[in-house]
Order: C-alpha cells, then structure tokens, then sequence
C-alpha cells in the first residue's frame, strides 16, 4: 500500500463538498429571503354539481399564494408583537431589523451562490443567523426552541463551508 495517497485529501471530493454546502446554504438563505415577499388571496366559490353550482349553498374556499413588495415583513406581525414587548430588544432596533432582514438573505445568498466573497458572505450569514437566534431564545417557548436549533444545524454547515474554503473552487474575490 502506498501510504503516500492515503494521507492526501480527496480534493476533488472536497471540492464538491465545498459547492454543495454553498449550494444549499445559497438556496436557503435566497428562499427564505424570497418567503419575506409572500402573501396569500383567500377566494370562495360555489361548489360545483354536475358542472352546475350546487342549490345548498355549500361552497369551496381557496387559498393562493403570491408575491409582491407590498407583502413584504422581515418580521412576521406575529412575531414583531412579541418581540416589541421584550425588554432586551431595543424599541429603534426591530423596525431596522424588520426592513433590512429579508434584503440581507437575498444578497447573501446571491454573494454565496455566485461565490463572491465566499467566506466574508458565509461569516456574515452566521452573524445574521445568530442574531435571530438570539431573537428566538428571547421569545422562548416551543416555536424559539425548534427554530433555535434549526439554527444550529445552518451554523454547522456554515462553519463546515468555512472550513472547506481552500477547496472552494469558482469563486470571485477568493481571499475574502
């Protein structure tokens, strides 16, 4: 046996690993900023009968997904309400959040996609990933404790691309 080969990494392995946790982490942070967009039409219709509607009055209710800047919450309303009664969380500091969290996802995620600044673009999303862990600590509860650890799996796999950086191939700015 050569012990020489055995003690190389696999770098086209690593290489491939590399892209696939840029890949998922760009597509993660992209939809979830894409999600921020989101809204619903609720529409109702007369139920139909052998093509006619129906003499019971029953009816079908719809719901349909769109998006639209007019849509957009970086907080969701629900939340914003919880997070404003927090003492912790300084009053100037959500509307800030609120406004800049959906944008920061989208640009992450497109930075990391397209590997520009590969690094400096995934330490930043760890750093927004942190911040909202922090926010879902603070609210506590069955929602904060499985979104708290959601998050804890996106920072290992962000600490993991970090660490598969040399091996990080096709990337702008690879330095930062």
């Amino acid at each position: 046996m050569n012990t020489e080969t055995e003690s190389k990494p696999d770098t086209l392995a690593l290489t491939f690993a590399a892209w696939l946790c840029r890949l998922w982490l760009a597509v993660r942070a992209l939809q979830t900023g894409i999600e921020k967009f989101a809204g619903t039409e609720k529409a109702s219709a007369d139920v139909m009968i052998d093509g006619a509607p129906n003499s019971y009055g029953m009816e079908v209710e719809t719901v349909d997904k769109f998006y639209a800047l007019s849509n957009y919450h970086g907080v969701p309303p629900s939340m914003a309400e919880t997070f404003s009664k927090e003492p912790l969380i300084p009053g100037f500091f959500l509307p800030i959040y609120d406004k800049v969290l959906g944008p920061a996802l989208l640009v992450l995620g497109l930075t990391i996609l397209l590997g520009v600044a590969s690094r400096t673009s995934l330490f930043l999303l760890g750093v927004l990933y942190v911040s909202l862990t922090w926010g879902l600590i603070l609210i506590g509860g069955q929602q904060g404790n499985s979104g708290v650890a959601w998050l804890a799996a996106h920072m290992i796999l962000i600490v993991w691309a970090l660490y598969l950086a040399p091996y990080n191939k096709l990337c702008l700015l690879k330095k930062w």
